[in-house]
């Protein structure tokens, strides 16, 4: 995989099987995003909202994906997914980049997201792109486990 290249783009209908089956892996990490095992892929493929979204692709694969749920605010909310043995390799900024400009293209006023507090590389991407920390949620996710998570609520004014 070294000097393995990838490309940017907007999802297409083909990809919500792929999109879903990523989404199900990165929740069986348990610990980057808010769902945890089992994912109905099927289910999540079907109900999958096209707009907004962006797939990174390497030889034909989804290794990542972004979401922006555009909300009738003039703002939207941002979701991420990268396949772990991508990490680190400029997926997660090319797929901010896309959005971001996708966001002002649209008239959106504002990107906003939530992260968990020990998902520092997440952090440290979102800070890269001028995101700025506006609130913790305390004890607000409750996982599996019978754990009770804090999310850190984010936000980068376009």
């Amino acid at each position: 995989m070294p000097g393995a290249t990838f490309e940017i783009r907007p999802a297409l209908d083909g990809d919500r099987r792929p999109l879903a089956a990523l989404f199900a892996t990165v929740a069986e990490e348990r610990d980057g995003i808010a769902t945890e095992p089992p994912v109905d892929v099927e289910a999540r493929a079907a109900s999958w909202t096209l707009d907004g979204t962006f797939v990174a692709l390497a030889d034909g694969e989804v290794i990542g994906s972004l979401h922006l749920e555009r909300s009738r605010f003039g703002f939207a909310e941002l979701g991420m997914t990268v396949a772990r043995e991508w990490r680190g390799r400029g997926v997660g900024s090319a797929l901010m980049a896309a959005a971001i400009g996708w966001a002002r293209e649209q008239g959106l006023h504002k990107v906003s997201l939530s992260v968990f507090p020990h998902n520092a590389a997440a952090i440290a991407l979102y800070r890269k792109f001028g995101f700025v920390e506006e609130g913790r949620r305390v004890r607000q996710f409750r996982r599996a486990s019978g754990e009770l998570w804090d999310a850190i609520d984010m936000g980068l004014l376009l």
